[in-house]
């Protein structure tokens, strides 16, 4: 398998290449080569949602000229409004793009977010010079700035990296051939430790697609994994008879700790869901029987406080997996996001459990059971049994390893208060009303 995902890189990578060699002859290199320096600029992972991965860019010298540029891909444009830019991100559409900025401008940026940002001198013969600075002109052009972003495929580091491995004439991809033990669900985890929500809800929202182990080339999508694998390569460029590495000079520009995390998110979720449900249960009483009651209630123990906590824990399940069943959903159906298709999480996260939230609000008010009648109590039990039978088969999927999808996490963190709590509110979430012939 490995093999074949290598062989087709390859051949992309090639035609894509030849593709567009015709057009680099139009653009004009510097005469003097030698004076013409590039560089690799790395930027650590930062603490906002977009720059959890971190950030590369490349930095272009010439001494002719006495210019000294910053090419940075990771631009993209949110004069629309947050409401049209997240509408476009839902549907798959993300046009990011190339700019340019200066070293003074682009390093102060990087400091004020406190992120590490490193300097490598990227060591290449006149003509593989050659070829690099005429792609970036090329891509400078208006009609060529803009690209269709992808967050593994396409983004400022697979950017430098394919220029990078085109000017060395295709002899980058063949190095980083072999298979990691991870996979772009492991990397998705681990840099978004530091904000637990959104690694949470991009584990149950992305599908099977990001579970197989990836090519060291394809790691190189992380800015910390592409410069840590260019470290290890030998340039053409040769001093003294012996070749030098192909980044050299290696400079820290500014220096600040990382985000870190000190406890696993899916822990926190597993304790915020199990822990009130335990305690609700422990708080459920039969309610006497009275004149009025044609059978035995079961309730809560001081319902002022239980009924309310029951609210808050339903308000809170309802809305985070109505939204992300709405969100998977509705991304099978109208994004081009393929990674979050066809996923299997919709047996446990559904888009109707939005509606819960009008039941928990009852039980905010009330401080006691939702009353039903002879013809909302058979839907409410449908509907309530049929989610505890498509987390049966949930797990059971999980359990016996049926499924390409990594879940083992969400069986832990979610299924179990999941459907303990829905079990809580079966017994006590739903009570009969009085007949409409009993007096008052």
């Amino acid at each position: 398998m490995s093999s074949i995902i290598f062989c087709s890189l390859l051949s992309f990578q090639r035609s894509h290449a030849q593709g567009a060699q015709a057009n680099l002859e139009d653009y004009q290199a510097p005469s003097n080569l030698s004076a013409l320096n590039f560089y690799l600029i790395t930027v650590d992972v930062g603490d906002q949602v977009w720059d959890n991965f971190g950030h590369t860019a490349l930095r272009v010298f010439d001494e002719n000229t006495n210019t000294d540029v910053i090419f940075n891909w990771g631009t993209f444009d949110i004069s629309g409004g947050v409401v049209d830019f997240s509408w476009k991100f839902f549907k798959g559409i993300m046009d990011y793009q190339l700019t340019t900025s200066t070293p003074s401008q682009e390093f102060a940026l990087y400091s004020a977010q406190q992120r590490t940002v490193w300097q490598d001198k990227i060591n290449l013969t006149n003509p593989q010079k050659e070829r690099l600075y005429r792609r970036l002109l090329w891509n400078l052009e208006s009609s060529n700035t803009a690209y269709a972003y992808q967050y593994f495929f396409n983004n400022c580091t697979t950017k430098v990296r394919d220029y990078l491995d085109e000017s060395l004439g295709g002899a980058l991809l063949p190095k980083f051939s072999g298979t990691t033990e991870l996979s772009f669900r492991d990397h998705v985890r681990s840099h978004y430790q530091s904000v637990g929500l959104v690694e949470i809800s991009l584990d149950i929202l992305m599908n099977s697609n990001i579970d197989r182990k990836i090519s060291e080339w394809e790691e190189m999508f992380l800015p910390l994994k592409f410069r840590e694998r260019l470290l290890q390569v030998e340039s053409d460029v040769a001093e003294n008879g012996k070749r030098q590495m192909l980044l050299s000079d290696s400079q820290i520009i500014a220096q600040f700790m990382p985000p870190t995390v000190d406890t696993d998110p899916h822990d926190v979720l597993f304790y915020l869901l199990t822990l009130p449900v335990v305690f609700l249960f422990l708080m459920i009483r039969k309610i006497p029987q009275t004149y009025y009651a044609t059978r035995t209630q079961i309730g809560l123990r001081f319902p002022k406080l239980n009924y309310r906590i029951l609210a808050l824990l339903g308000a809170l399940t309802s809305l985070f997996s109505g939204v992300l069943g709405i969100l998977m959903l509705g991304s099978w159906f109208l994004s081009g996001h393929t990674d979050t298709h066809h996923n299997i999480n919709l047996l446990v996260f559904w888009p109707t459990d939005i509606f819960g939230i009008i039941i928990a609000t009852g039980w905010l008010v009330s401080c006691k059971a939702w009353p039903t009648n002879h013809n909302t109590a058979p839907f409410i039990n449908y509907y309530l049994f049929g989610h505890l039978f498509a987390m049966l088969i949930y797990g059971l999927i999980g359990f016996f390893g049926l499924s390409e999808q990594k879940i083992d996490d969400i069986l832990y963190s979610v299924l179990l208060g999941f459907t303990f709590f829905t079990i809580l509110i079966c017994i006590v979430g739903f009570e009969s009303s009085k007949p409409r012939n009993v007096l008052l």
